[in-house]
C-alpha cells in the first residue's frame, strides 16, 4: 500500500529509512518544501532499497499522494530551531505551536484536495494540539504520534534498571506529548509482576528511581538533542510501526494520540490503531494522583489550542 511522507528533514528521512528497512509499504511519496531536497532523500534510499523488501520510493508533488493510505506530516521547526530545549519552561514543544501552525496552514489545503479522505499521522512538535487543527481543516482520520515513543522510552529505562528485556515491560505514558506527560507508574508490570514489587525484589529503591525515570523519560528528546541536534531515529521507527498498525487493519493497542471527546481535545490513551486510523480509545484504570495528572495535561493542551484558534486555518 501507498504512503506519503510530508518533509524530508531530520525526522522525516528517519521515518522513510525506517519504513523501507521494515518493509512497512509497497509505495513511498515524499514531499518536501524544495523538491529538490525530496528528490535526493528519494534516490539516496532507492540505492539502498534494494536490500529490503521491494518498495517503490519516489519524490513527488501533492497530486502524486492520490490513493495514498497514510500520510506522515513531519515538516516544521524542531526544538533546536525552535528553542524548545529549555528543561524548565513548562511550555516545552508547546512553545513551538505557532511557527508549524503557519507551516500546516501551507500544507493542508493542498493535502486534502490530493487525500481527503487518507490517515494522516501529525509528527511534528506539539504533536496533539496540530493534530487538533488538521481534524478541524475536516480530515476525519487524524492520529498524532502521542505517546507511543515515550512509553517505549519509559519501557526502556525501567528494563534497564531491572535488566530485562524491554519487550518484557508492559509500562504506559498518558495525555500530552510533552512536559505535563503521565507516566503510569500504578499498571507498569515486568511479566505481570507490579512494578514495585520487581524494583524491590531486585533491591533498588521505588521512590529514587522513579525520579531518575520521570526525568530521562520527559526529557529524553533534550537529551538527544543535545548531542545530536534532533530527535529522530526513535520517532522514526515508532512511526513506521504505526503505519504498519494502519496499513495491515492490525488492531494493535498502543498508546497514540487522537480526539478524545471526554476531554475535548487530542491526547493520549491506550488505542486500538487500524486502516481508519484509531477505532476505540481505552482508559486504563489509574491511581487519583494519576488521573489528575491526566486532567491537568489535557488543560494544558486545551488552553495551548485555544491560544491559536481557529484564525490560522486556510479555507
Amino acid at each position: 500500500m501507498k504512503v506519503g511522507v510530508i518533509g524530508a528533514g531530520a525526522v522525516g528521512s528517519a521515518c522513510l529509512l525506517s519504513i523501507v528497512v521494515r518493509g512497512s509499504a509497497r509505495e513511498i511519496v515524499v514531499l518536501n518544501r524544495t523538491r529538490k531536497r525530496a528528490k535526493a532523500v528519494a534516490t539516496d534510499m532507492q540505492y539502498g532499497a534494494a536490500l529490503s523488501t521491494v518498495v517503490d520510493i519516489h519524490d513527488g508533488d501533492y497530486s502524486d499522494l492520490a490513493g495514498a493510505a497514510l500520510v506522515m506530516i513531519t515538516s516544521g521547526v524542531n526544538e533546536k530551531t525552535g528553542g524548545a530545549t529549555d528543561r524548565n519552561d513548562p511550555s516545552g514543544r508547546l512553545r513551538l505551536l505557532d511557527t508549524n501552525v503557519a507551516a500546516y496552514n501551507d500544507i493542508l489545503p493542498q493535502l486534502f484536495r490530493a487525500v481527503p479522505d487518507a490517515v494522516i499521522l501529525v509528527l511534528t512538535d506539539p504533536p496533539d494540539p496540530l493534530a487538533d487543527l488538521v481534524r478541524k481543516f475536516g480530515f476525519k482520520r487524524v492520529l498524532s504520534s502521542g505517546t507511543f515513543l515515550d512509553s517505549l522510552r519509559f519501557r526502556f529505562h525501567l528494563a534497564r534498571h531491572l535488566n530485562v528485556d524491554p519487550a518484557s515491560v508492559e509500562a504506559q505514558v498518558v495525555g500530552e506529548h510533552g512536559t505535563s506527560e503521565v507516566l503510569l507508574w500504578s499498571s507498569a508490570r515486568v511479566a505481570g509482576v507490579p512494578i514495585f514489587d520487581a524494583l524491590t525484589q531486585n533491591h533498588l529503591d521505588y521512590e529514587k528511581l522513579r525520579q531518575t525515570i520521570e526525568h530521562e523519560v520527559r526529557y529524553a528528546n533534550i537529551t538527544i538533542i543535545e548531542g545530536n541536534q534532533a530527535s529522530q531515529f526513535g520517532i522514526g521507527m515508532a512511526a513506521a510501526r504505526v503505519a504498519e498498525m494502519v496499513l495491515r487493519d492490525e488492531r494493535a493497542v498502543v498508546p497514540i494520540g487522537s480526539f478524545n471527546p471526554k476531554y475535548g481535545v487530542t491526547l493520549s490513551l491506550p488505542s486500538v490503531v487500524g486502516r481508519e486510523g484509531v477505532v476505540q480509545i481505552m482508559e486504563p484504570e489509574m491511581s487519583e494522583e494519576e488521573r489528575q495528572g491526566l486532567a491537568r495535561s489535557a488543560d494544558a493542551l486545551r488552553k495551548a489550542l485555544a491560544r491559536v484558534g481557529d484564525q490560522h486555518l486556510a479555507a
